[in-house]
């Protein structure tokens, strides 16, 4: 592919852009642990003023701005755990490990949860980071179990891992979003030696590969496969603002699920697709300047669009990733410093606000008129990771810390 000329505009003023940048990081994370001390608190008072025990983490804010706490088994309930171990990553602060371990020992018990695709995003995003940085055995126990049970739901037929139960309108519905999943499989194999849940991986990405994505790189949200045959049935959205549109946060999942599946792989092919990805979110004409995207790119067109900033937290923290691996490095790391850049000077709320959030202005699923122009958990989540890349680029360190804790 030629990639010469990959997102031109954003080349402009770079030099400017990443110096601004490339310093945020002391002065957010100090924002980020005022803010999540206060979150913590929050979440703890909620807790008993709604009385349900069985209530683990905060996800977002209602209409009337009260916190919204979920169940472990709510596909979000994991990020919280994984921004308290981001926090003790960069600070060194036993502070935070104390604050993550309760949050991530209820995160434990879904290794066995076999009713959902999403034990990467629950489990491999609290248990994962604990053992990224504690190694502690039943941490890599827990990841282990965990794969184990993500690939009852790999249907050999189809060559995917199923998404939802719950929609009974299709047979065998596969999300875009289901690749970020893959990365719990592949360091299952890394633990294991057992190569089984890299091949599902594998056999996973390849399928959405070949089916998820038109001809202009952008992705469907939805494939519907029938079982039996393993034949594609329909292609649909169910967050998007219609089936044949670009869901913004869903091409983020994929710039994101295909640089993962490059690192483990050292496929040419899925670095190829993610630099796809990226040059057609990059390069769409209804990107605003800033680069903190509208929820959908065809929806932007309408105009009077909410922003979503957890599409962009999440594709930041890709970018970083994949510009160590490509030959537009340059390119994508000023992209993502000016993310960054965005996030924290337009979408972070004031200190002491926003019930402890760290960004606003991140949209769920407008299609349900659910979770519009609020704070999101995920978002949080991928802003703080995308700011520990950042640093480790900075500090030219790998870009993904697996040895331990990152002193500041």
């Amino acid at each position: 592919m030629n990639t010469k000329h990959i997102l031109p505009a954003l080349l402009l003023n770079a030099v400017t852009l990443s110096a601004c940048a490339q310093n945020i990081a002391p002065k957010t994370f100090k924002f980020a642990e005022r803010q999540t001390k206060l979150l913590l608190t929050e979440t703890e008072k909620t807790k008993k003023e709604v009385n349900k025990p069985n209530l683990l983490s905060p996800r977002t804010l209602g209409t009337k701005g009260e916190l919204l706490i979920v169940s472990p088994k709510d596909w979000c309930s994991g990020f919280f755990a994984g921004n308290l171990w981001f926090l003790y990553e960069y600070t060194g602060d036993k502070f935070w490990k104390e604050q993550s371990e309760p949050y991530t020992a209820v995160m434990e018990l879904e290794k066995t949860n076999g009713g959902t695709h999403d034990l990467g995003f629950m489990v491999y995003n609290s248990v994962g980071n604990a053992y990224r940085l504690t190694h502690e055995q039943k941490y890599k126990d827990d990841i282990i179990q965990a794969a184990k049970t993500l690939v009852t739901r790999f249907n050999p037929t189809i060559g995917c891992i199923k998404s939802w139960d719950h929609q009974k309108q299709w047979k065998f519905p596969v999300i875009i979003d289901n690749m970020m999943n893959l990365e719990l499989l592949f360091e299952a194999t890394k633990l294991t030696g057992d190569s089984s849940f890299y091949r599902v991986a594998v056999t996973h990405a390849n399928t959405t590969l070949k089916n998820h994505f038109r001809a202009d790189n952008s992705s469907y949200h939805v494939i519907n496969y029938d079982p039996e045959t393993g034949q594609v049935l329909d292609k649909k959205t169910a967050q998007g603002f219609a089936d044949s549109s670009a869901w913004a946060r869903g091409q983020a999942w994929g710039l994101y699920g295909y640089t993962v599946c490059y690192r483990e792989t050292h496929n040419r092919v899925y670095l190829d697709q993610a630099e796809k990805i990226a040059k057609y979110i990059f390069s769409n004409p209804q990107m605003p300047a800033d680069l903190v995207p509208y929820w959908d790119f065809d929806a932007a067109k309408l105009g009077n669009q909410p922003r979503d900033a957890s599409a962009a937290a999440i594709a930041a923290s890709a970018l970083y990733e994949l510009s160590i691996y490509s030959k537009n490095a340059k390119t994508y790391k000023t992209t993502a410093d000016k993310i960054l850049n965005s996030l924290a000077n337009h979408y972070q709320p004031q200190p002491d606000s926003a019930r402890g959030f760290l960004l606003l202005h991140s949209t769920g699923h407008k299609p349900a008129n659910s979770e519009i122009d609020v704070p999101i958990i995920y978002a949080d989540y991928y802003y703080l990771e995308a700011l520990l890349r950042q640093k480790r680029l900075a500090d030219k360190k790998p870009v993904i810390n697996a040895a331990g804790i990152l002193k500041n």
